[in-house]
């Protein structure tokens, strides 16, 4: 708990109506998206201006309260959990689209944007930030930022990283600082922008951000392929990309995942189909329409059962839209819904996806595989029930064996979640030690008396999961 002198310093900062510490408060900031972890902040701090996020961060570090920048709490790595108490920085109040630039092609925002609202903003003048993940509709690009956040459209146009230009952003000891910006090139000392991307809340707090946009596409076409084995639908991915069609979205969903979200949208899917492939081009018109073509007798002749091109915008909207809700249909089946995020080349996809069968079947555990196809970004997610300590125990081993797997695989532990708490245990997997100690030093340069959200990243010890309960 702050003491009343520090309580009525933060106070003064942002004003009554800013900070929060009733009991009711705390709890609500105690969890985000992510199950099984739940910590109390000491207090909850909704600052309106850099100058007010330089003076908390100030007084903040001069007391060593620890400090974690929080957006819509959507993340899936216990990213936001207060673990070591101290303040929640709640940016939500950085909500301002201060510039759409038609000539450079860049908007500059205030960190607490709502993702879909950036999107809405720059269609309606012709064009088009790519970055949508699962949580647009409720996240903010700031903890877009934070994450480094994918989505479907990674296969084609990238992730988060590969948008953001140009931050401000205010170290711990209060120092508002400037990195990038418009210059499509810039080379000019060390990439400030892309280190502070993806490092989810440990170095610095982000006020605003610049992002790159592109023209909107002119058109879009959906098809869907279902197959009665998974190695076909992997083949079908390997097949395209080597045909030189790079696709927008191209989706996985096996048949648990099918089965889930058919019952949740009432789509009329083929459920006696192992695997489908939801697959979107965009683009001109002539070219979408001769990609979609090809990409249709490129997945019959890899034995797809089905192949069905969607009629109209609306119908592709439709089962794109379904796609979405994957994670909200899983979540009905069970009291505890496990999402994780392992990534392996597209080359080792059906590897991966049968040895998360077998891994399942190993452990009794009910996992059902969706996600990003066109990447290899899986998303193994188990429905499970976190009051039964022994499942909970076998779920835990096998996410261990399968970020184990991802690894033999040439793959990695995370692909656009982050490490947060949930992976800090299995980060050494993929960095190895002397990467560990880089990424501390670095993180003891920004942060010396490591405030800025402590408990994630870095784990306490070797394969110990970290759950906190309060």
């Amino acid at each position: 708990m702050l003491d009343s002198a520090l309580r009525k310093a933060f106070v003064a900062i942002v004003g009554d109506k800013w900070f929060l510490d009733t009991p009711n408060e705390l709890y609500a900031y105690s969890y985000d998206a992510t199950p099984l972890y739940q910590s109390l902040p000491d207090a909850v701090i909704i600052p309106g201006t850099v100058d007010e996020v330089s003076a908390i961060l100030k007084l903040a570090n001069q007391h060593k309260i620890p400090i974690i920048t929080r957006g819509s709490g959507t993340n899936l790595a216990g990213g936001t959990i207060p673990v070591h108490g101290g303040m929640v920085l709640n940016m939500n109040r950085f909500q301002q689209i201060h510039e759409i630039d038609t000539k450079n092609l860049t908007a500059t925002i205030g960190s607490g944007v709502i993702t879909a609202d950036l999107h809405q903003a720059v269609e309606a003048v012709g064009l088009f930030y790519p970055p949508d993940p699962g949580s647009m509709r409720i996240s903010t690009v700031g903890g877009n930022l934070a994450q480094c956040a994918g989505g479907m459209r990674g296969l084609k146009y990238g992730v988060t990283k590969d948008y953001v230009m140009g931050l401000q952003y205010v170290l711990p000891s209060g120092e508002v600082l400037r990195c990038g910006g418009k210059n499509v090139k810039d080379v000019a000392g060390y990439d400030m922008t892309r280190l502070l991307v993806g490092s989810e809340g440990t170095l610095a707090v982000i006020t605003e951000i610049t992002v790159k946009l592109l023209p909107l596409p002119e058109t879009k076409r959906t098809l869907v392929a279902y197959y009665s084995n998974l190695v076909d639908a992997a083949r079908t991915v390997e097949e395209v990309i080597a045909a030189k069609i790079i696709p927008a979205t191209m989706e996985f969903l096996d048949q648990g995942t099918m089965k889930v979200v058919d019952d949740f949208a009432k789509l009329g899917l083929p459920l006696e189909m192992k695997s489908m492939l939801l697959i979107e081009q965009d683009g001109p018109e002539q070219s979408v329409a001769e990609d979609i073509a090809r990409i249709a007798e490129i997945a019959k002749q890899n034995g797809a059962a089905r192949v069905e091109i969607a009629r109209t915008a609306e119908e592709g909207a439709k089962l794109l839209a379904a796609r979405r809700a994957a994670l909200s249909a899983l979540s009905r089946l069970r009291p505890t819904t496990i999402l994780e995020d392992a990534t392996v080349p597209r080359s080792r996809l059906a590897e991966m996806v049968e040895a998360i069968e077998q891994i399942a079947r190993k452990y009794q555990v009910h996992i059902c595989t969706f996600g990003h196809a066109g990447d290899g970004n899986l998303h193994p997610t188990c429905m499970t029930d976190e009051r039964n300590h022994e499942e909970l125990q076998n779920v835990e081993k096998a996410f261990e064996e399968i970020f184990h797997t991802a690894i033999r695989l040439g793959g990695t532990i995370t692909g656009e979640h982050g490490v947060g708490m949930a992976k800090m245990n299995y980060l050494d997997l993929k960095v190895g030690q002397d990467g560990m100690e880089l990424m501390k030093r670095i993180k003891a340069a920004f942060d010396p008396n490591h405030i800025m959200n402590p408990g994630k990243i870095f784990a306490h010890s070797e394969r110990r999961r970290l759950v906190v309960k309060k």
